[in-house]
């Protein structure tokens, strides 16, 4: 896949893992969209790493989307973790 579909992926991965974890988050909608994309790119090396489980080039492969969605997700929990639950 290349730069853009990880982009996207990572875009939908952070709306995903914002929906599983409604809340407003420091960050705002561009920090969820951060840490989607950065939950993308974490998810598939760790996929890659310890799963045995590459990254496919096929952008709806369930695995790539499974991976990419917990990324965003762990992300998501240590950055209300650190920085709190909501804005003041």
């Amino acid at each position: 896949m290349g730069v853009i579909a990880w982009l996207v992926l990572g875009l939908l991965a952070g709306a995903t893992a914002k929906a599983v974890l409604p809340g407003r988050d420091p960050g705002g909608l561009i920090g969820t969209t951060v840490i989607g994309v950065a939950g993308a790119f974490l998810g598939g090396w760790l996929s890659s790493q310890f799963l045995d489980r590459p990254v496919q080039r096929e952008f709806f492969d369930a695995a790539t989307w499974g991976s990419a969605i917990v990324g965003a997700l762990v992300l998501l929990i240590g950055y209300r973790v650190l920085f709190g639950n909501s804005r003041s």
